[in-house]
C-alpha cells in the first residue's frame, strides 16, 4: 500500500522492493495499491509554458496510471480508502488473487472460491 499523496511516494516504493529484494521474495504475487487519491495534489503548469519541465509534482492521477504503473496492469489500483473509491475493484482484484494462489495449491478444492466474485456475494445474501 502506498500513499499516494505522499511526495516522495516513489522513494517509498523502491525502498519496499529493496527490502522485498533482500529477504527474497521480488517474485511473489502483488498488488500495488496506491491509496489517499482523495489526498492527491498536483502541481498546474501552463500548457503555454515551455519552459517548466513536466515532473511527477504535475501528473494528475490520471497522468500517473499511464506512466511505469501502466505495465503493473492488473496489479495496481488507485483508491480512496476514507472515501470509499475503488474499493470494490481492490476487492475483486484480492479476492481473485487469493483464488488464483488457492486453485493452484488446491486444484480439486476450488469449490471455495467461484470464478466470479458476484456469484459468491449473492449466496452470502
Amino acid at each position: 500500500v502506498v500513499d499516494i499523496s505522499h511526495p516522495n511516494f516513489e522513494e517509498h516504493i523502491a525502498s519496499v522492493n529493496e527490502t522485498l529484494k533482500d529477504i527474497e521474495s521480488v517474485q511473489k504475487r502483488t498488488i500495488m495499491v496506491f491509496n489517499k487519491i482523495d489526498q492527491y495534489e498536483h502541481e498546474e503548469i501552463d500548457e503555454d509554458d515551455l519552459v517548466t519541465v513536466k515532473t511527477g509534482r504535475h501528473f494528475t492521477i490520471a497522468d500517473w496510471k499511464h506512466t511505469w504503473m501502466e505495465r503493473l496492469g492488473d496489479n495496481a489500483v488507485f483508491i480512496s480508502a476514507i472515501n470509499r473509491e475503488n474499493i470494490e475493484e481492490f476487492r475483486k482484484r484480492v479476492y481473485n488473487e487469493v483464488r488464483d494462489i488457492h486453485v493452484s495449491r488446491f486444484p480439486y478444492n476450488n469449490f471455495l472460491y467461484p470464478e466470479n466474485l458476484d456469484a459468491y456475494s449473492e449466496d452470502a445474501e
